[in-house]
Formats: C-alpha cells, sequence, structure tokens
C-alpha cells in the first residue's frame, strides 16, 4: 500500500500591527488506506526582511517554510516515523492478554 502524508496548517501566531507570523502550528496525518498515524508541531519564524500580507498567506506557503524551517531531513524523519507507526498497526510487535481467556 502507498502511504499518503498530508501537511496542514493548524494555527498560526501573528503580530496584529503588521501581521508577522512568527509561529506557525502543523499537523502530518499519514494514511494508507487502511491505517492512519499523525504528528503535531511548531516552528518559530524569524522576521524576513519584507512581509508577504497575511490576508495573502496560502497554506501551502507557510507549510513550505515549514518544511524549509524544519530542513529535508527531519521532513524525511517524521515521515518515516509515522510510516513505521502504520508499520506496526499492520503487523503488532507486541501484545497483551492470557492465553487461557481466548
Amino acid at each position: 500500500m502507498t502511504t499518503t502524508f498530508t501537511w496542514n496548517i493548524a494555527n498560526l501566531e501573528r503580530e496584529t500591527e503588521d501581521g508577522f507570523v512568527f509561529t506557525a502550528h502543523y499537523t502530518i496525518d499519514a494514511s494508507d488506506g487502511t491505517y492512519r498515524a499523525g504528528a503535531y508541531g511548531s516552528v518559530s519564524f524569524e522576521r524576513p526582511d519584507s512581509l508577504i500580507p497575511f490576508a495573502d498567506l496560502t497554506e501551502q506557503t507557510v507549510i513550505n517554510w515549514v518544511q524549509t524551517k524544519l530542513g529535508e531531513d527531519a521532513v524525511t524523519n517524521v515521515e518515516a516515523t509515522l510510516q513505521l507507526q502504520l508499520d506496526e498497526q499492520h503487523a503488532p510487535s507486541k501484545a497483551s492478554g492470557l492465553p487461557w481467556h481466548g
């Protein structure tokens, strides 16, 4: 099965004076059609030389900021961790129970 990773922006924190976004809260959902796993995080940004007006921001723009801030290795690692969680759901490596209670 192919896993789909979906990045979303859950919330933005900004300065009201000029709309500078200083923190983005994001989620990553992984789904393989049978099971799902997810992660949540936040990143802070330094003030850039020029601002995109807050009203003109798109979710994809901010997702790109988040992924750039995290770095390629961190993006790959979080997606790999979610894939491991899905793999564990498909073939659990641990279980509990009593053998005499079937």
